[in-house]
């Protein structure tokens, strides 16, 4: 059987701030339905990728494409509708607003009716919001966050509080999903919770999924493939097992003994 082609494919990505050059010539892929994970040390140029994916960064050469459409150069939201979603390692939800709200923020992209005719609610504008309202109802369902529902989410818990950020990058219907910590300051129970999550993101919902953790276990139970970056460049890339074997790996980032 052929090798699934590309979903995203990332060609000698360089980019360089002032004197520093935060990534170098660094090139790698994800296929569709992959799990992949980039490990690294802090400042290893993690961030820096994701920046350049979504379009807050642009490169100075290389290329980025999606679907095999080019992405530098467009803005974040262009790229959002392709097909392209992230969460944050911090969190920047409304706490006023309620789970669905928030998750309805994540639909905005997709919204075809002009600013009258939302106004007045009514016709292709009310279909369209009950619509984007019922998908939002389903995501929160799919992430366990029903039980909240009408509550402000600034009252709710810290990891549900993750979980509805990964409900409103879900709700853009992505091919592709940027997960940036996501169990960073979780419980060992709320870990486990996300990790299923993930998986479920992965095989029930078909999409693919790069993952940027220095949890390791969570790392090695989920990802096919794990990229090591070290300085903005690849170090090592492979299986889970052949990355946390290589010996460069192991010095600059998992540590020697």
């Amino acid at each position: 059987m052929s090798e699934p082609a590309a979903l995203l494919e990332v060609g000698d990505l360089n980019i360089r701030f002032g004197g520093v050059q935060a990534l170098r010539d660094l090139s790698f892929d994800v296929k569709p339905r992959e799990l992949l994970a980039l490990i690294g040390p802090n400042g290893a140029g993690k961030t820096t990728v994701f920046n350049c994916l979504n379009g807050i960064y642009r490169p100075q050469t290389g290329f980025i494409r999606l679907n095999g459409e080019d992405l530098i150069g467009l803005r974040p939201s262009k790229i959002a509708g392709l097909g392209l979603a992230r969460t944050f390692q911090n969190l920047a939800l409304f706490s006023q607003l309620d789970v669905v709200e928030n998750m309805m923020l994540g639909r905005h992209h997709g919204m075809r009716t002009g600013l009258l005719s939302a106004a007045i609610w009514f016709g292709r504008a009310r279909r369209e919001e009950l619509k984007n309202l019922r998908r939002c109802h389903e995501l929160a369902e799919f992430l366990d966050l029903t039980r909240y529902a009408g509550r402000p989410v600034g009252e709710l818990p810290y990891g549900v509080q993750k979980r509805i950020e990964l409900g409103r990058a879900l709700a853009s219907e992505p091919k592709l999903i940027l997960l940036d910590e996501p169990v960073a300051g979780m419980s060992p129970a709320e870990t486990d919770q996300m990790a299923r999550l993930i998986l479920d993101i992965q095989e029930d919902l078909g999409i693919a999924v790069i993952l940027v953790e220095h949890d390791m276990h969570l790392v090695m139970d989920l990802a096919e493939r794990v990229v090591a970056m070290s300085f903005g460049e690849v170090l090592a890339a492979g299986t889970p097992e052949d990355v946390a074997a290589r010996e460069s790996v192991i010095s600059s980032y998992l540590g020697s003994a």
